[in-house]
């Protein structure tokens, strides 16, 4: 053979890989195919590198193992993996009901995407009770979507029982479980149908790297959710599925750090005088701990709190005044942030006087005893602009 050809050919038939303790990252948008009659044979097998090669398979089967599930469908952010199963589930026509708490792009697609495509759109209080909610339901209703602990307040919801009454009448039910990490929490051993959560956060726990899933024990869920990743063209590196297999392993740990500093920085924000209210449902004052402390086998690091009522000035020089919390979106990560709420808290339907100014922290993997003592002088200048001694 030419050079060119040689070339060409050379080193594409690898001796068998040494074992590692992780899966091999492979690259590679074509798949070599060892017949002609399986080319098209792509029910048994991978037949394009955009259905997830080595490392893609080794996180299904992980998370698989995590969420009790059959199987697990991967996405290239938390929002794409929301968006792929309302798209997987719901039709022209179809109704869903949606936490009034849910993240807020979840909310941005529901109003833009779905309601464009002939989806009916409904958004109920957290709080309302599993049976009014089920049995608020309408014929058209297909799909309730829950998010527990709600975005930025909250909430819990009673999601085994809605569950249980949604599965009476044919409607399925889906869980946003990212607070959960689908370690905390495992939503399918609950009844749910479909357990979704944005790897991105606690599962990458880098603040690096963007990816979502969707997991189910109906084999027939399965597979609508991965007819649907196929259909959409969605896909994700198979660099980046090993990051979140890597992050996967120390989850557990992590989780627990953030768990405990969370509850203590919590604590201590209970008593001070400019708080009005921390939102925190493992705090044992918390209108939600008893749902909470049946249901979960612990907490993350993410809650809120309320400021006793002062001017936006005062809230921005709390927060321009932390040192080790960054000011930014996401979290997840080993990193403390913390956002103010209000302004996202507008377009709800379901109007709450929270106490005051509401403010989201996530503690991360700092000591809290530091995060505490940079809370404190932050609090020292939001006195100063509140008119408080």
């Amino acid at each position: 053979m030419d050079d060119e050809t040689r070339l060409i050919r050379a080193g594409n038939s690898p001796k068998a890989l040494v074992k590692t303790v992780g899966p091999p990252i492979q690259k590679g948008s074509t798949v070599l195919l060892p017949s002609a009659e399986a080319l098209y044979d792509d029910d048994r097998q991978v037949t394009y590198g955009r259905q997830g090669l080595a490392a893609h398979e080794a996180l299904k089967e992980a998370l698989a193992e995590m969420e009790a599930a059959v199987g697990v469908s991967l996405y290239p952010s938390g929002l794409a993996a929301v968006c792929g199963v309302l798209l997987a589930v719901l039709r022209t026509g179809d109704e869903v009901l949606v936490a009034d708490a849910a993240y807020k792009p979840t909310r941005r697609f529901c109003d833009r995407v779905l309601k464009r495509f002939g989806v009916g759109v409904r958004y109920y209080d957290p709080y309302e009770a599993p049976e009014a909610l089920v049995a608020g339901a309408s014929e058209k209703t297909r799909l309730i979507l829950m998010e527990s602990p709600g975005s930025l307040t909250f909430e819990m919801q009673d999601v085994s029982r809605v569950a249980e009454l949604a599965r009476a009448r044919g409607i399925l039910t889906a869980l946003d479980n990212t607070w959960g990490a689908g370690f905390l929490y495992r939503p399918l051993e609950h009844g749910v149908d479909i357990s979704i959560q944005a790897l991105t956060k606690y599962v990458g726990g880098h603040s690096d790297v963007f990816m979502g899933s969707a997991a189910a024990r109906d084999p027939a869920l399965v597979r609508l959710l991965d007819e649907a990743v196929k259909d959409v063209g969605s896909s994700v590196s198979g660099e980046d599925a090993y990051q979140m297999l890597r992050g996967l392993r120390t989850l557990p740990t992590r989780l627990a750090r953030h768990g405990a500093s969370g509850i203590k920085v919590a604590a201590w924000l209970a008593g001070r005088p400019e708080v009005a209210r921390v939102y925190h449902p493992a705090l044992p004052d918390a209108p939600d701990h008893e749902l909470w402390k049946r249901d979960y086998r612990g907490a993350c690091g993410l809650f809120a709190f309320a400021f006793r009522p002062a001017p936006d000035a005062a809230v921005n020089a709390f927060l321009d005044t932390l040192t080790l919390f960054g000011l930014g979106f996401s979290w997840g990560g080993f990193e403390s942030l913390a956002i103010p709420s209000d302004r996202q808290l507008r377009q709800r339907s379901v109007k709450r006087d929270y106490g005051g100014p509401m403010m989201r922290l996530h503690i991360g993997l700092e000591c809290p005893d530091d995060l505490i003592a940079d809370l404190e002088q932050g609090l020292a200048a939001y006195r100063k602009l509140a008119g408080e001694p």
